[in-house]
């Protein structure tokens, strides 16, 4: 019975079209890009920002449209239709961080907001700070004996 049920639920489950996805999450993904790169030529060309200045300026400017968007509920049906070419930008970093806190703000800022800002962003700041102690000790070993 179980080899029948799964035959069955693979007849009506919906078949994705993988070459639509691959293509709107490069288009997609390809978009926001091209934002990035012209809020970064703006703050170079008409803040005269150097290169490093400009482009902190634009990824703080990106992670506010992404937080922005995800509060008004944009970034989520941008992130329905395009998949991975919503996620893979750092707005999409800034879409992980806000939606969970979003979820719970009718629990308080403290509760709700503060204990779910990073939920799902949380693991990956963890990993990433702790992978980058470990190997910056390795390197200053590394060259200690070399």
């Amino acid at each position: 019975m179980d080899k029948n049920y799964k035959k069955y639920v693979d007849e009506i489950s919906p078949k994705p079209t993988y070459a639509k996805n691959y293509i709107l999450a490069f288009i997609v993904g390809g978009i926001i890009c091209m934002i990035g790169k012209g809020i970064n030529d703006v703050y170079m060309n008409f803040f005269d920002l150097e290169k490093l200045s400009a482009a902190a300026a634009t990824t703080i400017t990106l992670i506010f449209i992404g937080s922005f968007l995800t509060g008004l509920g944009v970034y989520d049906l941008l992130g329905k239709r395009a998949g991975a070419g919503s996620i893979i930008p750092i707005t999409g970093f800034a879409n992980s961080i806000v939606s969970p806190a979003m979820e719970y703000k009718r629990e308080g800022y403290v509760l709700g907001v503060g204990a779910n800002l990073f939920k799902i962003a949380g693991p990956v700041l963890v990993y990433g700070i702790g992978s980058s102690i470990l190997f910056g000790f390795i390197y200053y070993i590394y060259k200690l004996f070399v």
